[in-house]
Formats: C-alpha cells, structure tokens, sequence
C-alpha cells in the first residue's frame, strides 16, 4: 500500500475515525503508553517517531497533511503534556515555522494540508502568519470556540512570497 496522508504529530490519533488507516502514516517525535489519572489509558505509538520540523520523506511525497502540533506550554509530566506534548515559549515561532515548512515541503503540489489550533495561549492569526501559504477557509469549534481547524491547498496562487516575520 501507497502512503498518501501524513499526519505529522498524531499523538493518540484522537482526531482519527480509522486510527490504523493503511493508506496514512502516522508520526510523532515521542512514543509512550500511560494511565492517567482519570484513569484513561494514552497510548501515543505512531508508526514514525518522526520530528515534525525535520522530516525523513522526499519533497511532494504526499497527497494531504494533518498537522496538528502541540499548542501548550505545560510542566514535562503534566497529563496535558502527556496528552498532547508541549511546545516552548522561547521557541515556539521556529518550531511552528519549521513545521509549516516541512509539511508543505513534502506535500505535493495541488496537495491539501489540514491545520490544526487551539487559541489558549497563542491567537491563530500569529501563528499563520508563520505559514508560507494562505489558507483557503477555516472552523471554530470547542467548548470556548478556541479550537480552529484550517484548510490550505498547495497552489502557485496561495504560495506567500514573502514571510513578514
């Protein structure tokens, strides 16, 4: 089977109708299996323990992206952190620069890259001014309508040329 999708962070793959898809590669820079404290078991095991920022596949490999990193700064062994990961304040910029642009990097032209984003700490307009394309459309959802899911198309037309950083 031909892998088409990435998701580049899928953590549990709570997002996932299929979380064992055979045409999707699933990847995250961190692999472990943990009860909480709630007493859900987390099982983060992606098929690639991969870094989102330095990924191992050639330019244009896949058709869509998931990418959906980590949007919190929480202590290492918080359950949020567990849940989720966790970025760091005096990097998070570069981190999700280098994210969008590996993403898009190795997806293929006329390709779909779905974000995703939580507003608790850090608005979503900061964040995709990170991005090196323009989104096409986007949706609030959650309890606090903090949670977007934004859509991009890979194009000529939507490429940024310039990054105001």
């Amino acid at each position: 089977m031909v892998e088409k999708v990435l998701d580049a962070c899928c953590g549990a793959r709570m997002c996932w109708f299929d979380k064992h898809h055979p045409e999707v590669v699933y990847a995250d820079n961190r692999r472990l299996v943990e009860r909480l404290t709630n007493g859900q078991l987390l099982r983060v095991d992606p098929d690639l323990r991969m870094d989102f920022r330095q990924m191992l596949f050639p330019d244009e490999y896949f058709s869509l992206v998931l990418f959906d990193p980590p949007h919190v700064f929480s202590g290492p062994n918080s359950w949020i952190t567990k849940k989720y990961g966790k970025l760091e304040w005096s990097t998070w910029r570069t981190d999700i620069k280098q994210g969008f642009c590996e993403c898009f990097r190795v997806l293929k032209h006329d390709g779909t890259l779905v974000f995703k984003w939580n507003e608790e700490k850090i608005k979503l307009s900061d964040v995709l001014a990170l991005a090196p394309y323009r989104p096409l459309f986007g949706h609030r959802g959650g309890k606090a309508m903090k949670t977007i899911w934004v859509t991009f198309l890979k194009t000529d037309a939507s490429e940024i040329k310039t990054l105001d950083l």
